[in-house]
């Protein structure tokens, strides 16, 4: 995956993100539905920046940024701030 399929992907998850709000707001869906969906795009979004990171972080090192993967939800919702 390229980085801008990367971003695009990102872009997608956020927009889905504000049409699960809007939605709450309407009352098409519960607190929990959007909550439980909410989760999920969150550790999404994640996994899809820390990717995003590891192809610069190997493109600057001189490294192939193709070798980058995605990272199990554990690894990358457990990093500290």
């Amino acid at each position: 995956m390229q980085d801008n399929e990367i971003l695009g992907h990102i872009n997608e998850l956020v927009d889905e993100e504000h049409t699960l709000r809007e939605r709450l707001q309407k009352g098409d869906l519960t607190a929990e539905q959007e909550h439980q969906r909410l989760r999920s795009l969150e550790v999404q979004l994640d996994q899809c920046w820390d990717l995003l990171r590891q192809r610069r972080a190997r493109r600057d090192a001189g490294e192939d940024p193709e070798a980058a993967e995605s990272r199990p939800e554990g690894e990358v919702e457990g990093y500290l701030q």
